[in-house]
């Protein structure tokens, strides 16, 4: 039954997919990418979260959402959760009040329609083979992107991990942080027990999301404001799922 529901959650994503990417990739050359982003984007990525709600039984809970600045507040902002499944890549930009960019390897703009449609959406795709360059472009697009209103979010493990692992946390987010005196925001997601990692099949139950209360990285060394956020991170997660880390 999982596999059944799991197989329709991910054909409907397939299947709609293609005439909103499309209809977001033709409409780009006559619209910013603020109304492709909410227009386009935003609907897709919430109809995804409810298809695996509703047909794949993946449901979520939400704790601390006051800790995020309201949609008038215009701090510079980084978001660092927790990254278990493909699930919270969807999650995030389907219920915050900014629009979010987010920091990629450029390989994904050769997805079709999927990498298209993320290409236009003005966010930051790196080569992860010349970290220098990679770096200049995150600290310099940034910077722009956020003085715009929008929120950078960067996973600081970098990729998924499995259920109860942790990934080593680098400290890419918090050094656009102190570079660009924006706030850190901490989030812990256990998604893993519903989506695992590297996983096409849904487990159905609920998947916890914490949203940690916001750093400021005035004063701050990357290095210790990464270790703060990974501590908070991992606390939470065995708070959250602790069968996981047992």
């Amino acid at each position: 039954m999982n596999a059944i529901r799991s197989l329709l959650v991910f054909t409907w994503m397939v299947v709609t997919i293609i005439p909103l990417g499309l209809a977001l990739v033709i409409s780009s050359p006559f619209l910013d990418d603020k109304k492709l982003w909410w227009w386009f984007a935003v609907p897709w990525l919430r109809g995804s979260i409810e298809a695996a709600r509703v047909v794949g039984g993946v449901k979520y809970r939400l704790h601390g959402e006051e800790n995020f600045p309201s949609a008038d507040d215009m701090r510079r902002t980084i978001l660092c959760p927790k990254h278990q499944s493909t699930w919270e890549t969807f999650f995030f930009p389907s219920m915050t009040s900014h629009q979010l960019a987010y920091v990629f390897k450029k390989e994904l703009l050769r997805i079709p329609v999927f990498g298209w449609s993320i290409g236009r959406l003005g966010m930051i795709h790196i080569d992860r083979s010349n970290r220098a360059e990679a770096w200049n472009k995150v600290a310099e697009q940034g910077k722009i992107l956020m003085d715009r209103g929008k929120w950078i979010i960067m996973f600081p493990e970098g990729t998924r991990t499995n259920r109860g692992a942790k990934g080593a946390y680098k400290t890419g987010a918090t050094r656009l942080a102190v570079a660009t005196g924006a706030y850190v925001i901490p989030i812990a997601v256990a998604s893993g027990r519903c989506w695992p990692a590297r996983s096409f099949w849904f487990i159905p139950g609920t998947i916890d999301v914490s949203i940690g209360q916001p750093v400021s990285a005035e004063g701050r060394e990357p290095e210790e404001l990464m270790d703060e956020v990974e501590r908070w991170i991992e606390s939470e997660m065995r708070r959250l799922d602790p069968e996981a880390y047992a």
